[in-house]
């Protein structure tokens, strides 16, 4: 491409001193000298000119046999491309001068499987690696960390089956990672989960390789843009519902990793046999997963909700539509306004904040709907407890006053040393207590006559029959005892100048009973 100068040889020869008197072999080990002496030209002519074509900043070497990088590489050079060759070994001294414009390399198709780990030390702007289709089988800790810039990283198609956790951490603009078809077992959690998670990078290709365990609740809560291009087809995944659930959401918001590959996604059956069934047949007879259907947001009075605006893609300019299609604007509606992040802000929430509000996204490119559903319970959260708080301790009450009431119905009555009236004597307890008592009280006469006066149907000479029934213990010879006793009884009874009324229910309870003295 370019050639020694013409005037340069010509300077140079003259330089020489007795030029007449030298050898006619030495010109030819003169110009050898020359070309030598100046390294960059050298360099390039020798790349450009045999092994390599050079097409102004860009430097292609496929297919050319080469088993290392060539060196003398131009320092304007923006592409190389060293792919289909047989470069198995990636020194640190690759390239000993620093190439600044250098943004793609790619050395696929190469049965590489050593990296030094100042490989990249000299390439920093890169912005474009393609290390795939070969024979690669570990990443070690830090490997490109001078690849800062590094936006797009091609390894599909090698062996590696260990990734190092800090392998990535410091590719902080990385946007693209390929790692699929390999031998990795692990799911790179650490590269999509918050707080530790690459910011820019919007798709993770572990597809078609060895993973049998997906942390699947952690992946729910991710981003839309995230899901969008995460792939993980063609892996032996266990069947489960939490699977078949997850992708039927990705599949709802038609995210690209599960829109373009519906059909590879496959998981084992539990079993002995080993069978294969596509993850989006699990609803069918072989699992019978539940239809999934897309969850309603929910809110309580008087409560601060955001509302997301989950787009499938960043940078999206966004915009909000109340139930009744009312455009949410600065004034517009003073319980609702669109934060800075593209979210809605609700506060307080209110009963007729309930229904389908609708963001819209856009782009230069592309454009997005996204509907939201809200319910809104019928009051406050706090309220919501105070209601649960009352019900229990009306259900509470009712289980002691239960309680209560059958130990009142069916308990031995209290006996005279418990009751209330502790103040009064024996023959001043209640009605049951004096009737039962087979203790002959000792009264005054006059308050005795006063009550014989109220029981003159208990007479001596009427004991044989009560109410026109026989006595069933009238004995003629204990009358005289047994009408005093009964007297006495009697005046038990009437303590205290008791109505008429209590009187007469102690004779209808007793009217069939014998009484007993």
């Amino acid at each position: 491409m370019l050639q020694p100068s013409t005037r340069a040889g010509d300077s140079l020869l003259e330089a020489v001193p007795h030029w007449s008197k030298l050898q006619r072999w030495a010109v030819p080990l003169y110009l050898c000298v020359a070309l030598l002496w100046l390294p960059g030209v050298a360099g390039s002519a020798l790349g450009c000119q045999k092994n390599c074509i050079c097409a102004s900043n860009i430097v292609s070497c496929s297919k050319m046999n080469l088993s290392s990088v060539p060196t003398g590489l131009p320092l304007y050079m923006a592409v190389l491309d060293l792919s289909y060759n047989n470069i198995q070994l990636l020194r640190s001294e690759w390239t000993t001068t620093r190439l600044p414009k250098l943004h793609n390399l790619l050395l696929s198709h190469n049965g590489l499987h050593f990296l030094s780990s100042e490989a990249f030390l000299y390439v920093k702007y890169l912005r474009y690696l393609d290390l795939s289709s070969n024979s690669l089988k570990q990443l070690d800790e830090f490997i490109f960390e001078p690849l800062v810039n590094l936006e797009v990283l091609l390894l599909y198609n090698n062996q590696i089956s260990q990734i190092d956790r800090s392998a990535f951490v410091t590719m902080i603009n990385l946007q693209k990672l390929y790692l699929s078809q390999n031998q990795i077992s692990r799911f790179p959690l650490e590269l999509v989960k918050e707080r530790s998670r690459l910011e820019k990078l919007s798709l993770l290709d572990v597809s078609s390789n060895r993973i049998k365990n997906l942390p699947i609740d952690e992946l729910q809560v991710l981003p839309a843009w995230i899901k969008n291009g995460l792939y993980f087809h063609d892996n032996p995944l266990p069947c489960t519902c939490d699977l078949f659930t997850l992708l039927s959401h990705w599949y709802i918001r038609k995210f690209n990793s599960a829109m373009d590959f519906k059909d590879n996604y496959t998981c084992i059956l539990p079993g002995q046999q080993k069978t294969f069934e596509r993850v989006f047949d699990l609803s069918g007879d072989s699992m019978n997963c539940s239809t999934f259907k897309e969850k309603d947001a929910e809110a309580f009075l008087e409560q601060r909700l955001i509302l997301n605006c989950d787009t499938k893609h960043r940078k999206m300019s966004k915009i909000w539509m109340m139930p009744g299609n009312m455009m949410v604007t600065s004034g517009s509606n003073h319980t609702a306004k669109v934060l800075k992040d593209g979210n809605l802000q609700i506060s307080p929430v209110r009963a007729e904040d309930s229904g389908t509000y609708t963001c819209i996204a856009m782009s230069e490119a592309l454009n997005e709907t996204i509907y939201v559903v809200l319910k809104v319970h019928n009051f406050t959260m706090h309220g919501n407890g105070e209601t649960l708080n009352t019900a229990y301790t009306t259900l509470v009450g009712c289980l002691v006053s239960v309680v209560l009431v059958l130990m009142y119905l069916y308990m031995t009555p209290c006996r005279c040393f418990c009751c209330p009236n502790k103040g009064k004597t024996r023959g001043e307890d209640s009605i049951h207590s004096s009737m039962l008592s087979v203790t002959p009280t000792h009264e005054d006469p006059a308050l005795k006559a006063e009550l014989n006066r109220h029981v003159a149907f208990i007479d001596s000479k009427e004991l044989q029959s009560q109410n026109g029934k026989l006595n069933p213990n009238g004995d003629e010879d204990d009358e005289d005892d047994d009408g005093e006793d009964m007297d006495e009884e009697a005046g038990s009874l009437m303590k205290g100048k008791r109505k008429k009324s209590v009187a007469e229910s102690i004779s209808s309870v007793f009217s069939d009973t014998p009484m007993v003295v």
